[in-house]
């Protein structure tokens, strides 16, 4: 059985790294992927074992991951969410894998917006705004299936808001957004 104590801490844990994705998304001129990140997370399969593998310090995900060798949480997550890189692969029919797919830039725009919002959700007051870029970094870059338009996209808004802050990298964010749009509306 799930300690109630549990239950209410990793509630409040997922409602704080949404407000804080949120914040984050509307900073970058995304509305609806601020007000709907996530929102899987309150599904059964993810919300039952997230609560029972609560730690406080680190995703469940690893914790069941630990346990199982594997997190079925963190299989359904992905599969919902478009702002994770692993959402993106596809097989390819010419080499017959699995392979990377180009991530469109609302996305990619929005798992930066969530891997700050986490940085600051696991880290607290040691956060960084370097803090993002070395977690991701810390990562086994070899190993992770991630296209390399995205990959180098990714990393370089990282290394923005490492170099420059916040608020230079959002407006850069918002930036090439509306650009985007624009180009979208005039059929270019």
């Amino acid at each position: 059985m799930t300690d109630p104590v549990n239950i209410l801490r990793h509630t409040r844990t997922v409602i704080h790294h949404r407000r804080q994705v949120r914040k984050n998304c509307f900073r970058a001129g995304l509305y609806w992927q601020g007000i709907t990140h996530d929102l899987s997370k309150f599904s059964p399969e993810e919300f039952l074992i997230s609560c029972k593998m609560y730690q406080g310090n680190r995703s469940p995900n690893e914790a069941e991951r630990e346990l199982y060798g594997y997190s079925r949480a963190w299989m359904h997550h992905k599969g919902r969410n478009k702002h994770h890189f692993e959402y993106w692969t596809d097989y390819n029919p010419a080499t017959r894998r699995m392979a990377p797919v180009k991530m469109p830039l609302i996305y990619v725009a929005e798992m930066f917006c969530d891997r700050v919002a986490a940085s600051k959700t696991y880290l607290g007051d040691s956060y960084t705004d370097s803090s993002p870029l070395a977690y991701y970094r810390r990562g086994n870059a070899a190993h992770r299936i991630i296209h390399p338009d995205t990959a180098k996209l990714l990393e370089k808004l990282l290394v923005m808001l490492s170099e420059h802050g916040e608020d230079y990298t959002f407006a850069y964010i918002n930036y090439i957004l509306r650009g985007r749009r624009k180009q979208r509306r005039s059929g270019v």
